[in-house]
């Protein structure tokens, strides 16, 4: 199969993106690059949220998807050269050896490979055992610790180096989908609702929030600072529908069936059911998930921001969260475009979201 996208080329342009969680340049300046000919206008702040706002109703309706992604932090660098880090963000560490990644300089990108003991030199034990992080190294050739230090910084970022793989005609593989994909429908939806000729009621404000994956750190201050009166992140969600996934334990969730609506305590109810709603009127899929506890989201934080946000949480369907192969359906994040685009026209100045 060839590997031809038919994929907007924002969305194209993120996923490539290489933008660990409080480096977030690169998204960042995609984010401006898309939405500075059609919102009103365009900020950012010192956390490097990108915040896109169109209308000027008298409530707000805010939109939040991250675009941090999860990475690694040059650590320490031994004196044959090889280079140690720490995680950013949370990580399966049998994904670990054996990758091809990227260290982001303040001279350009310096390219290596993640390295541990091959099965050959482990014994029996050892080769059942998860590596630790401090097991594992990158090499990126050098041959002393002094080339090395010519190359790279203690404190540089590093993210995997993977390319955007299709799949099938609407499934591709990619490395940050979490979450550039929500990120992309924050914006996407602004954009439509910019071309209609009778604007939304509410002010909509578009995020493009920072640091989600050590603590939703950039969508607290954002949050803040826009003061909505009504939230929805825009995440991705655990697809379920794989061999030995417990659906007893985790649900289920299938890719390309539609966004996944989460309902629970982190979420307002009014705002649940008018999301319903609105999928039910368009005629477009969802899903349900089961939150049963503050959700590892930006939702988590938007909703206790200063007096409370009535705030709602998308999740578009996801197989193999925090790999560096991620999979999702296009269609799925179509149609949580065409949610959002729906839900912001649903919106009057009259609703009230107490409860």
């Amino acid at each position: 199969m060839n590997n031809h996208f038919e994929m907007d080329e924002f969305l194209l342009e993120l996923l490539r993106s290489r933008s660990p969680t409080g480096v977030e340049r690169e998204a960042a300046d995609i984010v401006e690059k898309y939405v500075s000919s059609y919102a009103d206008s365009v900020s950012r702040d010192v956390l490097g949220n990108r915040i896109a706002t169109l209308g000027a109703g008298a409530k707000t309706l805010m939109l939040a998807g991250h675009m941090d992604e999860i990475g690694f932090i040059v650590s320490y660098i031994d004196e044959n050269g090889f280079v140690f880090f720490e995680t950013l963000g949370g990580h399966d560490n049998v994904m670990l050896p054996g990758r091809r990644v990227t260290i982001m300089t303040r001279n350009g990108y310096v390219y290596g490979v993640t390295g541990k003991r091959a099965v050959h030199l482990m014994d029996a034990k050892e080769r059942k055992e998860v590596p630790e992080i401090y097991g594992v190294w990158i090499d990126i050739g050098a041959k002393s610790k002094k080339e090395a230090q010519s190359l790279v910084e203690i404190g540089d970022s590093v993210v995997y180096d993977t390319i955007v793989h299709k799949l099938s005609r609407t499934r591709c593989a990619a490395r940050a989908f979490d979450d550039r994909a929500g990120c992309y429908c924050a914006f996407e939806a602004l954009r439509r609702l910019a071309k209609l000729e009778k604007k939304p009621e509410f002010k909509v404000v578009s995020v493009a929030t920072t640091q989600e994956e050590i603590g939703t750190r950039g969508a607290l201050t954002s949050a803040y600072a826009v003061n909505p009166d009504v939230a929805i992140a825009i995440d991705v969600d655990h697809a379920t529908d794989f061999p030995s996934c417990d659906k007893r334990r985790f649900g289920y969730i299938e890719l390309g069936a539609g966004p996944v609506i989460s309902r629970g305590p982190n979420i307002n109810p009014k705002v649940f059911e008018r999301l319903v709603e609105c999928a039910k009127l368009a005629g477009i899929p969802y899903q349900v998930s089961a939150e049963s506890r503050p959700t590892g989201t930006d939702a988590r934080v938007i909703q206790m921001t200063r007096g409370g946000v009535a705030t709602g949480l998308v999740g578009i369907p996801l197989r193999y969260m925090h790999t560096p192969a991620e999979v999702a359906d296009l269609d799925d994040i179509s149609n949580c475009v065409k949610l959002l685009e729906a839900f912001a026209i649903s919106l009057k100045e009259s609703d009230d979201f107490t409860f």
